[in-house]
């Protein structure tokens, strides 16, 4: 099992990315306090592109007893997958720092905390790989000043995506009334592992048509990606406007529509 990103230390720091909790840490009881109101990225995927690392926020609440004082234990939201949130899940990702807290009555604490998420070879702490992509679920940790961790699951599920990117080039242009347009692109997305992106095989795309003048595109047929993700249609030229392909995305890919192609017919 692999604790990456995050396992907040019992003198208070930080442990950084795979550090090994002591087995003597489990076995101390951890700080009385529930979890609950958890949001990561405001409840949007997380979606992650070849080699930038990609932060983002996350709001929780901390309800504690009245006489457990703030400043005794530490919290930060994670991510993980398995059947329950723990030592033994079978993977956690959190963030570099532990939530900051403020208090809104003697037993409630509201919590903001930032998560980092790295591709593999975007640093020396980059730890993603393309087959985590996908549905992660939400939980929280607590540790007081005495090692001990207070672990709560079950607090929701995001996805944690790979960057998808789209391109559409429609021809010829400008095209007499009534004849064909071919239209062509690639669907790519992320590779953790190798820090670039490759075409995405096999996926339905649409391609969809703007008229000159209007903010809406409508679709006009579905397709779907080659071997090599990408993309071969035509049409028949009915009026001016932009063309484009939009893919809807996938539980481990981001949805993503290319920049249309204004196309002038005559």
């Amino acid at each position: 099992m692999r604790i990456r990103a995050l396992v907040l230390a019992a003198s208070g720091a930080v442990a950084l990315s795979a550090l090994a909790v002591p087995s003597a840490s489990a076995a101390t009881a951890g700080p009385a306090v529930t979890f609950s109101n958890l949001k990561v990225n405001s409840g949007k995927n997380i979606v992650v592109g070849t080699t930038s690392m990609v932060t983002v926020s996350a709001t929780y609440t901390v309800t504690k007893p009245a006489n457990l004082s703030a400043s005794s234990f530490q919290t930060g939201p994670v991510l993980y997958r398995g059947a329950t949130l723990g030592l033994d899940s079978d993977d956690l990702l959190g963030g570099d720092e532990p939530g900051t807290c403020t208090a809104s009555s003697s037993t409630v604490l509201k919590c903001s905390a930032k998560i980092q998420f790295r591709p593999k070879g975007s640093d020396e702490d980059g730890d993603l790989r393309s087959s985590e992509a996908g549905t992660w679920k939400l939980g929280a940790l607590a540790v007081n000043n005495a090692g001990g961790m207070t672990w709560q699951g079950g607090l929701g599920t995001t996805h944690l995506q790979r960057r998808a990117t789209l391109t559409t080039d429609a021809s010829p242009e400008p095209v007499k009334k009534g004849k064909t347009i071919t239209v062509t692109g690639k669907l790519s997305r992320a590779n953790w592992d190798t820090n670039k992106y490759a075409g995405y095989a096999t996926r339905p795309v649409k391609l969809q048509f703007r008229k000159k003048g209007s903010s809406t595109y409508t679709t006009l047929k579905t397709i779907k990606t080659s071997s090599t993700g990408t993309l071969k249609t035509t049409t028949t030229a009915t009026a001016d406007g932009y063309y484009r392909y939009s893919f809807a995305g996938t539980t481990t890919t981001s949805s993503v529509s290319a920049a249309g192609d204004f196309v002038d017919v005559q």
